[in-house]
């Protein structure tokens, strides 16, 4: 059953607020895109004479981006059913987490899981969220870490993964998704670290919407005006 998400009209989403709203979507944006801090952002909108905080972008992100999430969600296209998952790290509180991620055989974005820890129990939870969030799926490629193998097996027992899915593991195939983590790390980085789980998971999941922007994953064909450039089409899918 297809879950309703209540979308919160672009009229009301930036209603109040001290700035602009073209200004509020692009330092989101270039701050989710870019390798930039907080504080060259506060740099770059100073050319332009517009004097804000480097905290006040921060709020931003974890205020806007489950908002644009649900926004974006309307014109997502599907991806494939063969799925190469894997896990990287990332640093919050000065204490490594889990990353899960997936792309499929495309190199499509499907899905993240940020968690504290790396057992059987985060990779199935991270296995259900993906297939919740795009149906079911054909194949499943891992690497050779026991915990996801054994957490595909018991979601088959259980009947919360169909048992015609296939498990196979393949260093080679997962090739594309560990050079996809790169990109993650990379635009971590200028972030000088995160100071708590819940900020974390927030600005990692904007990181992949403005993946998934990147890599045509959202049908955008029919929006009004043709859109062409990434500031339009944003503008675009907010009035839509």
């Amino acid at each position: 059953m297809t879950q309703m998400v209540q979308l919160v009209p672009a009229s009301e989403l930036f209603k109040g607020r001290q700035f602009d709203r073209e200004v509020i979507v692009s330092c989101v944006r270039w701050y989710l895109s870019y390798k930039l801090s907080s504080r060259d952002l506060v740099e770059i909108m100073s050319e332009r004479g517009i004097a804000l905080a480097h905290t006040t972008i921060l709020r931003w992100v974890q205020r806007y981006v489950p908002e644009f999430e649900k926004l974006w969600k309307r014109y997502a296209r599907p991806v494939g059913g063969s799925w190469r998952c894997d896990e990287t790290y990332i640093k919050v509180k000065g204490r490594w987490t889990y990353l899960y991620r997936a792309m499929d055989k495309q190199g499509l974005t499907v899905d993240f899981l940020l968690s504290g820890k790396c057992d059987v129990a985060a990779a199935k939870r991270f296995f259900s969220k993906a297939i919740k969030n795009n149906g079911p799926l054909r194949v499943i490629t891992l690497d050779a870490y026991a915990a996801s193998h054994r957490a595909v097996e018991e979601m088959k027992l259980a009947g919360s993964m169909p048992r015609r899915v296939g498990l196979r593991s393949n260093k080679c195939l997962n090739n594309s998704i560990e050079q996809d983590h790169r990109r993650i790390k990379h635009r971590v980085g200028p972030m000088l670290g995160f100071k708590s789980f819940d900020t974390a998971a927030i600005t990692i999941s904007g990181i992949e919407l403005a993946a998934k922007i990147r890599k045509h994953q959202f049908k955008i064909g029919k929006l009004p005006g043709k859109p062409k450039t990434t500031p339009e089409i944003s503008a675009a899918v907010l009035a839509a």
